[in-house]
């Protein structure tokens, strides 16, 4: 019987509860807590199953949207597990960190009239419901092995879900992963209060469990080029090596003691768990005052790692305004509740140091808005004579990523942008070189977590055409 629409549709969602401002700001412990079942059924029953179903092509890995959030609204959930992994390997991870609100919440129906369904709250909800009932979970069945193998290089988002899904089709999947741990930038890039390490390691387990073999310690380009993994058994190889090269404004100071580039304050903070110190052996410089340099997320990030550190103040640096600033609003929001001073319309020009090296300073500029740019945002330009100090001790630079370069560098036969990046094509993740397909940040460059599995996705289905003669 055909699902009719409740004649009084409610138009607002449901809040998820979050910890208090003034005691997640000195904890690492979740911010966001996540739905209770009487929330989730709640916020299910908003949905009115429309026809057309936008928020499906608005999923870059094209979730059956509908049919989970009527499995919850049923109370179905093995159900609405089964749905929402049918087609997303890393459902917990995304519920969490997917920016749905530019994405399948964006195209809402209800979004026209009132609050979008709460898609990602609602997908964190399934997820966690299925972490927690692993008894009730049925195998996921794999059909009998085809005979091919894959080599897939970096476990980040585009690599386990590549992985995951050639592990479902029956071929043989082997990831290598550099550092001592899977995950990739979920692991070394997002704050455990926003993404939690055992959940990643719980989503990385999943894909274990469909047969895949993980090979840490394994930096590739050093223990094995591509090509010779080609020629020693491998059908196909999949690069997911995401973007882990930090970008600096090269401006003097840069090289002062207490700079930091965020890839590697993050990784000390997030990975190597400096703020155990000494319980974890990762030294980390804990300043009084931080600033932040740039407006995405990962300076966010880094500023609310600061501040957690023990930080009396941290700044995030920006030259544009809060329109123009790249971070989800949602965590922009939790940063300014935590304390996070932002010194917005403000670029820095040097960074200074004291007679031992250390950063004791900061000049910078007051920047205007003028003409919008190629990004469509307004270009910043600089206000002649508007010099301040900032007093600071330790400076994050968080301006974005470019690849590493190793793999390009060792594997004859790739396209490379001038940017560093990968070509391939955008549809297959075909590259020019035969046999090797790429997808995520190593082709787009820093960019989100789903755009990458989406890509992997997409590399998954390629190859195993290619595979299967198709």
């Amino acid at each position: 019987m055909e699902d009719k629409p409740k004649s009084k549709i409610n138009l607002n969602r449901v809040d998820m509860p979050r910890q208090d401002p003034l005691v997640r700001a000195h904890n690492y412990n979740e911010v966001a807590l996540g739905y209770s079942d009487d929330m989730a059924r709640q916020e299910s029953t908003r949905c009115i199953q429309c026809p057309k179903r936008p928020c499906v092509a608005g999923c870059p890995v094209n979730v059956d949207i509908p049919e989970f959030i009527k499995a919850v609204r049923d109370n179905n959930m093995p159900e609405a597990v089964k749905i929402l992994k049918s087609k997303n390997a890393l459902p917990a991870i995304c519920g969490r960190v997917c920016p749905q609100e530019t994405q399948c919440e964006q195209v809402c129906s209800l979004g026209k009239k009132g609050a979008p369904i709460a898609i990602g709250r609602l997908e964190r909800y399934v997820a966690d419901w299925d972490l927690g009932h692993k008894e009730s979970a049925s195998p996921t069945q794999v059909p009998p092995p085809t005979g091919k193998k894959v080599a897939i290089i970096g476990s980040g988002p585009a690599g386990l879900t590549c992985a995951a899904d050639l592990a479902k089709l029956g071929h043989k999947v082997t990831m290598f992963e550099a550092l001592h741990t899977a995950g990739g930038v979920l692991m070394y890039g997002i704050p455990e209060f926003r993404l939690p390490k055992k959940v990643v390691q719980a989503e990385v387990d999943y894909v274990k469990s469909l047969g895949v073999d993980v090979q840490l310690d394994s930096v590739m380009g050093k223990l094995a080029t591509v090509d010779e993994l080609l020629t020693t058994g491998y059908d196909a190889v999949f690069l997911g090596t995401g973007a882990g090269l930090p970008m600096f404004m090269d401006i003097p100071g840069e090289n002062l003691n207490g700079v930091y580039s965020a890839n590697e304050y993050l990784t000390r903070v997030n990975l190597m768990k400096a703020y155990l110190f000494p319980e974890y052996d990762t030294p980390i410089k804990i300043g009084k005052r931080v600033a932040v340099i740039g407006g995405g997320n990962v300076a966010m990030d880094s500023a609310r790692c600061a501040l957690r550190l023990g930080a009396d103040k941290v700044y995030i640096v920006y030259r544009r305004s809060r329109a123009e600033m790249p971070a989800r609003h949602e965590e922009a929001e939790n940063a300014e509740e935590e304390g996070i001073i932002f010194k917005l319309l403000t670029n820095p020009k040097q960074i200074i140091g004291d007679d031992k090296g250390w950063v004791k300073g900061m000049e910078c500029y007051e920047m205007e808005l003028g003409e919008p740019d190629s990004s469509g945002r307004r270009r910043p330009v600089t206000k002649q004579g508007s010099e301040f100090i900032m007093d600071v001790d330790v400076v994050v630079v968080a301006l974005g990523t470019t690849p590493n370069p190793l793999i390009p560098a060792t594997t004859k036969g790739l396209e490379i942008t001038k940017r560093g990046t990968v070509v391939a094509d955008e549809q297959s993740g075909k590259t020019v070189k035969d046999r090797v397909w790429a997808g995520g940040d190593v082709v787009t460059g820093a960019a989100t977590v789903i755009s990458a599995m989406g890509a992997g996705k997409r590399a998954a289905a390629s190859i195993h055409a290619f595979l299967t003669g198709q």
